[in-house]
């Protein structure tokens, strides 16, 4: 039987991390010695990672556009 992989809890990851784990994620579910009992369980990692770095270059967005914001006031 397949052993479920562990992760690393995604908060603790900084955003190229995230980004190169997922990367990983890619690569090796288009391998042919990928275990297609791992797929649901990287693809549930995978839709996780999207998401965080999503959350992050949004807050980073926003971020940069109140600094932005202050300059063009000043």
């Amino acid at each position: 039987m397949t052993q479920t992989p562990t992760f690393a809890p995604i908060k603790s990851l900084t955003y190229t991390q995230a980004v190169a784990e997922l990367e990983s994620i890619i690569n090796k579910m288009q391998s042919d010695a990928f275990d297609i009992d791992l797929l649901a369980a990287y693809t549930r990692r995978a839709t996780e990672l999207l998401a965080e770095c999503r959350a992050r270059l949004t807050a980073t967005d926003e971020e940069l556009r109140n600094i932005l914001s202050s300059l063009n006031q000043a």
